[in-house]
């Protein structure tokens, strides 16, 4: 009696059936881990800045990393190569993720001057200020802004889902479902005392925009994973929330430019990708040398 080897061999791709269960661990976990530390801090009582709730509110920005964790373990054990969309780190990309910071920086900028010209209060650093004066100064302040979302969440979020959603969608698609998905893992997070989700309020026009933003948000950082990889998501997502928060970014009128402007943002850098990959499809084309028939071949026909 024969038997077949159903086992992968290393670096077989994975079918579009094991991407879908991947997605449905990979999101079982990281929202189970989040909210689960959240629901403690939220339990523990007092602000997400202090003892006894600061130190479940920070692991449970880990999730998605503990997640994405999970996933490649499995994955190299089942000898399955790496997912096609997935972006391989290169030298290059440390040189684009800082232009793709300060693009993402920027659509906070624009907003909130925008917001200012329609009567928002005027552009101050004083939240900023005020956040690092009470987490105990700028050098945690800023190790937190890093921690507490780009280096928590994007390994996860744009590293491990967005690449195997690509497997079968067009990039505005996955952009458009990672930031509905983001949108709702982020909402215990209006629960909890101190965070800039409760100070916004969850039935609020603020909040409500806020929760609506991540999906403009979540395409812009996407995009940069696009150009860059992951150090470039990260930077873009540091970038935009150290900007947000620094500014202090709470009206509802200032949230809803950002919307529009960061969309904008995620239309042209789409369309300047499908430009530039129709021209490297018709420069190779072009360096094709072209068969020239030979002489026996003539003969035959």
């Amino acid at each position: 009696m024969s038997t077949t080897n159903t086992q992968p061999t290393p670096g077989t791709p994975a079918a579009p059936g094991r991407y879908r269960k991947d997605l449905i661990l990979f999101l079982g976990i990281a929202f189970l881990a989040s909210w689960l530390a959240w629901g403690i801090a939220m339990w523990a009582g007092g602000k997400s800045t202090e003892a006894p709730a600061n130190l479940p509110y920070t692991l449970g920005a880990f999730g998605p990393l503990i997640a994405a964790l999970v996933i490649r373990i499995l994955r190299r054990r089942r000898g399955e190569a790496v997912p096609t969309h997935v972006v391989r780190f290169r030298r290059q990309h440390l040189l684009r993720a800082p232009v793709l910071m300060v693009i993402g920086s920027a659509t906070v900028v624009v907003a909130a001057f925008i917001g200012h010209a329609a009567g928002d209060p005027a552009l101050s650093l004083d939240s900023m200020r005020d956040m690092a004066e009470e987490m105990g100064g700028p050098a945690v302040f800023l190790v937190s802004m890093i921690a507490s979302g780009p280096l928590s969440e994007e390994a996860g979020w744009r590293g491990t889902a967005y690449p195997r959603l690509r497997a079968t969608m067009g990039p505005f698609r996955v952009g458009l479902l990672l930031g509905v998905v983001w949108a709702v893992w982020h909402l215990p997070l209006f629960f909890i005392d101190g965070t800039p989700q409760h100070d916004l309020g969850l039935a609020t026009p603020s909040g409500v925009l806020f929760a609506v933003n991540n999906i403009p948000m979540a395409m812009l950082v996407a995009c940069a994973y696009d150009r860059a990889g992951i150090v470039a998501s990260m930077g873009m997502h540091f970038a935009v929330n150290l900007t947000m928060v620094s500014l202090g970014i709470t009206s509802p009128r200032t949230q809803a430019m950002m919307i529009g402007i960061q969309t904008i943002a995620v239309v042209i850098i789409l369309a300047a990708g499908r430009r530039a990959a129709r021209a490297e499809e018709a420069s190779a084309l072009s360096a094709t040398p072209a068969v020239t028939p030979r002489p026996e071949d003539a003969a035959r026909t």
